[in-house]
């Protein structure tokens, strides 16, 4: 909202704003996962975080759409890469029966990161309530990439892709192509759809949160002409459904050795499709389709919150760290991160114009369409992958793995 009221830019424009990142993270998770197969992970661990601090800087001082534009989408680029290439050296330092429980603990500081976020916003606004603000708040994801990189410093090379070198497998070997063939396919399809489907969701819903809540104070509150503190109101909304997706986490740590991956996506594909359709129900019995009670939409949004982080969020992307084999693990990964991120786009770019152009209802049935989407793909290709749950290990999709090699001192 901020960005639209200061740089004067329309519903489409905002749509592609909001895509700008995900697009970049498609080109940027699939080239530098098949790239992180072919040099290794160590080198792209630190130059991901470069580039990242660069084009937040540049984005924090963009003059118009354009120039905002191009530094968002080469920020993309940049996040996109250090998602398969952080998902592969997490998994190849860890043995593969404790793989799946470390994954998702890391990952699951992405929702500290989105919590984080919105206080950051709260925190920005109060200190300086102006429309410019939002350039504030992208320059403070400078802070977090400082922090990580010094981390980074000395993570040497994994030792299970070092030992595929020496056992003279190599990705040109086993080019991309590979992940279209044979019983990988299957794993291919089932690693890529569902997340394409969960991020339609997570990411329309995310960044459609401020926008729905302030519009529904507004339209609560016509008489009411403080944009700065509507706004200040729908990020503290914001904030305090973003709890939920740390305790949805929580949720998902404590049951993944239990459950196991595919059941817990099952599961939260199809609480997230009760959700999303009870907010799209809500809207279409308003008067329009546009003004149902906020109280709807809360609770709607709290349980979507709560049960994607839950089951697909996590496990998506902890199935694409797994099901592939070390020669092809960052490709594989790379190639489900970038389906994601063309879901995310679909549902960043569409979700603000089906809602200005027809209705929240039709926004919201798009988010429910894409719940039901993933919940279908999940259940339909496991049978036809190869299930790699069937030990609850994933130690199936190994079969290249060399034995395990022991981890260099000090690691």
């Amino acid at each position: 909202p901020l960005i639209a009221r200061d740089l004067g830019v329309g519903p489409a424009q905002q749509g592609l704003l909001g895509a700008a990142a995900v697009i970049g993270a498609i080109v940027g998770a699939i080239t530098m996962g098949n790239l992180a197969d072919r040099i290794g992970r160590r080198l792209l661990l630190q130059l991901d975080l470069a580039a990242f601090a660069a084009f937040t800087l540049m984005s924090a001082f963009a003059w118009d759409f354009t120039s905002l534009f191009i530094a968002r989408l080469l920020l993309g680029v940049a996040i996109g890469a250090d998602y398969p290439i952080a998902a592969a050296t997490v998994a190849e330092f860890m043995p593969r029966r404790m793989r799946d429980r470390p994954i998702i603990a890391m990952f699951s500081f992405q929702a500290l990161g989105m919590m984080s976020g919105a206080a950051i916003g709260i925190l920005i606004l109060m200190v300086h309530p102006d429309e410019s603000a939002w350039r504030w708040m992208l320059a403070a994801g400078m802070v977090p990439a400082a922090i990580v990189a010094v981390l980074r410093i000395g993570i040497p090379e994994t030792p299970r892709w070092a030992a595929t070198r020496r056992a003279g497998v190599s990705a040109v070997q086993v080019p991309i192509t590979a992940l279209f063939r044979g019983a990988v396919a299957g794993r291919t399809a089932l690693a890529a759809i569902p997340w394409f489907a969960m991020d339609v969701m997570l990411y329309g819903i995310g960044f459609f949160t401020p926008t729905v809540l302030a519009a529904l104070a507004r339209a609560n509150d016509p008489d009411s002409t403080d944009f700065i503190s509507r706004d200040i109101a729908s990020t503290i909304g914001t904030a305090q459904l973003d709890i939920l997706l740390v305790a949805g986490f929580v949720i998902a740590l404590l049951l993944i050795g239990k459950v196991g991956a595919l059941r817990l996506q099952v599961a939260g594909f199809s609480v997230c499709a009760l959700a999303l359709g009870f907010v799209t129900w809500a809207a279409a019995i308003s008067p329009g389709g546009d003004t149902p009670d906020v109280a709807y939409v809360v609770v709607g949004f709290a349980l979507f919150n709560l049960a994607v982080n839950a089951g697909p969020n996590p496990t998506t992307y902890l199935m694409a760290a797994r099901i592939f084999p070390t020669e092809l693990r960052a490709t594989g990964h790379g190639l489900a991160t970038g389906a994601g991120k063309a879901g995310a786009a679909v549902g960043i770019f569409l979700l603000p114009i089906l809602k200005d152009g027809v209705s929240l209802a039709a926004a919201m049935g798009l988010a429910t369409g894409a719940a039901v989407l993933g919940l279908v793909a999940t259940i339909v290709l496991a049978a036809f992958s190869g299930d790699p749950e069937v030990d609850g290990t994933g130690a199936a999709s190994d079969v290249r793995d060399p034995a395990p090699v022991p981890a260099p001192d000090g690691i």
